[in-house]
């Protein structure tokens, strides 16, 4: 085992799993994130949970400086596209956001058919996002153009999907607010396969988070463009690997939604399997390579008590109530 190996494996006892700040504001607890509330602004502690099929499996080494890192790249090489919650970011896993009325949508953008859509595709259910489909598709084949298939953001349980005409029928978003969303969402997804293009990597699909701040302008939160709300391949193989009908090389987190299928057939109902040590290690790797190629240095893992880091430098922004 060489040294890296040794360092990530000792860092499997200092995952952040959750955080309990009592003076920090008030606390809800999402599948990754840790978001406490102080009256117009949001700390957002981004934790080392994975969750997969809406279902939070356990932690990663890493996997929240990480993931915190490619979505501050993805924010600044959007921004001029739409404003985002960002305001600052005083710990490498926490982000200081303005406080937004988040859309009850989540905008699914997808270049190409595969994962869930390719899946609903086969058994007949693609239709529920409103769209005509091709009936000659193959799997993984790219579209003429990138498509939104929204869904619905359940509190509890699997995102549905919805079509364009049902959210506004269902009053989820008026016809005006959706058109400005779609088009904003749209656009940051032609952005961002831009920005993977020239790190030699293909933005396959991906998912926007989008609400409007106090005085009603319309922002990106929560997360853009990282492995953990886009699915990325490896650019060079997609061509040769589609035509062989091969599974397409990954730089996300298909990787874990393979093993849990794969291994476990597992797709998200009843208990879902222990994540090994080996598999988590696994995932910090595919979590460090998507780091050198979307910000374009190397990840420098260190051994740490992420939780007490945490704290200080909270603390040392003046975070904490007195």
């Amino acid at each position: 085992m060489d040294a890296l190996e040794t360092d990530l494996a000792a860092q499997l006892a200092h995952t952040l799993q959750q955080t309990n700040f009592a003076n920090l504001g008030t606390l809800y607890r999402g599948k990754v994130r840790d978001v406490y509330r102080q009256g117009d602004r949001l700390i957002l502690v981004t934790t080392d949970r994975v969750s997969a099929f809406d279902v939070v499996l356990g932690t990663i080494p890493h996997k929240g400086q990480i993931l915190n890192a490619m979505a501050k790249v993805g924010f600044e090489t959007t921004q001029d596209i739409v404003k985002n919650h960002v305001l600052s970011i005083p710990d490498p896993n926490v982000v200081v956001a303005t406080r937004c009325e988040a859309y009850p949508i989540e905008f699914v953008v997808r270049g190409y058919i595969t994962g869930s859509l390719w899946r609903d595709y086969e058994r007949g259910a693609a239709g529920a996002y409103g769209i005509s489909l091709p009936s000659s598709l193959r799997k993984d084949q790219a579209f003429r153009a990138p498509i939104l298939t929204p869904t619905t953001k359940a509190q509890h349980g699997h995102d549905q999907p919805i079509s364009m005409a049902a959210i506004v029928e269902q009053g989820l978003m008026s016809a005006q607010a959706l058109e400005e969303a779609s088009a904003v969402a749209l656009a940051l997804f032609e952005r961002g396969q831009a920005h993977a293009a020239s790190h030699g990597l293909i933005l396959v699909d991906t998912k926007y988070e989008l609400g409007l701040d106090t005085e009603g302008t319309l922002r990106v939160i929560d997360e853009i463009h990282t492995p953990d709300c886009s699915r990325y391949w490896m650019a060079d193989t997609y061509a040769e690997r589609f035509e062989r009908g091969e599974a397409q090389a990954m730089l996300d987190k298909e990787n874990l939604r393979a093993w849990l299928i794969d291994t476990h057939g597992y797709r998200g109902d009843g208990p879902p399997p222990a994540l090994t040590d080996e598999i988590r290690l696994l995932l910090t790797r595919r979590y460090m390579d998507a780091h050198l190629r979307l910000t374009g240095h190397a990840f420098k893992p260190e051994v740490q008590d992420v939780g007490a880091r945490l704290a200080k430098n909270l603390e040392n922004a003046g975070l904490f109530a007195s």
